[in-house]
C-alpha cells in the first residue's frame, strides 16, 4: 500500500475510534437534559462562536435536549460605556440601575439573543431565543447582600416555571435563554448568568450543568493552568472560598453548581471555553476537560 494511502487508511481509523470513544456517552445522555451556560470568549471570538453553535447542534442530532443560557456583560459594558454609563460590580454582580436595565434588557434579549439563535440555525438547529420574562420562565425579587449593598434591579431567584421549555425541547427545538427574570409585577430583573444557569438546571432535572468559562477551570493559582482541580466537593469549594482561591466572578458559577447539584442534576462542570468544541470534548470524551464539583 503506498505511503499516501496508508496515511489516510490511518486517518479513517482515528477518526473511528473518536466515534468509538463517543458512543457510550450518546447512549448515556439520550434523551437527557443538558443545560449549558454560554460566555466569555467563546460568545466573542467567530471561530469559538461557531464550534460552539455546531456543539449544540450536534448533541441535539443525538437525541440529547441542550438548553443554552447565555451572558452577554462585554456586550453590555460596551453599550454602556457608548452612553457614559460606568459599569460597577460587587462580586461578581452588576450593579443595575434603572438607566442600566433597559440596556441590559435590550443587549441581552434582544441583540445577543437573536445572534445566538442565528448562528445555531445557519449550525442546521432549530433555536428559539427567549429570555426569563417569557412564559413567566424565571421570576425574582430584588436581590439583598448580606452587607446591605444596594445593587439596584438585580434579582434574586424564587421561582422556575420550565413549561416553555419542556415544550421547546419536545418540538425539537434548542431553547437559548437570556437571563432575565420578571415578578408578579411584571417588573424586570437582571439575573446572573451562572445562576439562572443553575437554577434552570435544577428545575429541569437536568443531567448535566455545563459552565463555560475564560479559565480552564477552578485554578489554585489564577496565574498557573497547572494547578487546575479536576474534581471538587461541596466541603472542598466551602474552604477554597474562605481561603479566598475561589473569588469574584467564580463564586456565583460553584454557587450554581453547588445549587443544582442539590436539586438532583448529577454532574456539574466549569470548562474553557476558550478550547474549540470544548463541549463534545466534555461530553464525549474520556478525559474531559476543566473542574467536575460533585457532592
Amino acid at each position: 500500500m503506498p505511503a499516501s494511502m496508508r496515511q489516510a487508511m490511518e486517518q479513517f481509523i482515528q477518526k473511528a475510534a473518536v466515534l468509538i470513544e463517543a458512543l457510550p456517552y450518546i447512549r448515556e445522555f439520550e434523551g437527557k437534559t443538558v443545560v449549558v451556560k454560554y460566555g466569555g470568549a467563546a460568545m466573542l471570538d467567530p471561530v469559538l462562536r461557531r464550534s460552539t453553535a455546531e456543539d449544540i447542534v450536534l448533541m441535539k442530532y443525538v437525541g440529547m435536549n441542550p438548553v443554552l443560557v447565555h451572558g452577554g456583560g462585554p456586550e453590555i459594558n460596551r453599550r454602556l460605556k457608548q452612553l457614559d454609563v460606568p459599569s460597577r460590580f460587587v462580586n461578581g454582580l452588576r450593579v443595575t440601575d434603572e438607566e442600566t436595565i433597559g440596556v441590559v434588557e435590550m443587549v441581552l434579549a434582544g441583540t445577543i439573543n437573536k445572534e445566538i439563535v442565528a448562528l445555531i440555525n445557519q449550525a442546521g438547529g432549530s433555536a428559539v431565543g427567549i429570555s426569563g420574562k417569557d412564559g413567566n420562565l424565571i421570576h425574582a425579587k430584588k436581590y439583598e447582600p448580606a452587607d446591605g449593598t444596594d445593587l439596584g434591579f438585580v434579582g434574586e431567584i424564587v421561582g422556575v416555571h420550565y413549561k416553555i421549555i419542556s415544550v421547546l425541547c419536545d418540538a425539537g427545538m434548542i431553547p437559548v435563554i437570556a437571563p432575565l427574570a420578571t415578578d408578579a409585577n411584571g417588573g424586570t430583573w437582571n439575573v446572573n448568568a451562572d445562576t439562572a444557569a443553575g437554577e434552570i438546571a435544577a428545575a429541569v432535572a437536568a443531567e448535566k450543568l455545563v459552565l463555560l468559562t475564560d479559565t480552564p477551570g477552578i485554578l489554585r493559582d489564577p496565574k498557573d493552568p497547572k494547578s487546575l482541580f479536576a474534581q471538587l466537593c461541596h466541603r472542598e469549594i466551602v474552604e477554597l472560598t474562605d481561603e479566598g482561591v475561589i473569588a469574584g466572578g467564580m463564586i456565583p458559577k460553584v454557587e450554581a453548581c453547588l445549587k443544582a447539584l442539590d436539586y438532583g442534576v448529577a454532574k456539574a462542570h466549569i470548562i474553557d471555553g476558550r478550547v474549540p468544541h470544548a463541549l463534545l470534548l466534555e461530553i464525549f470524551t474520556d478525559t474531559g476537560l476543566g473542574t467536575l464539583i460533585t457532592h
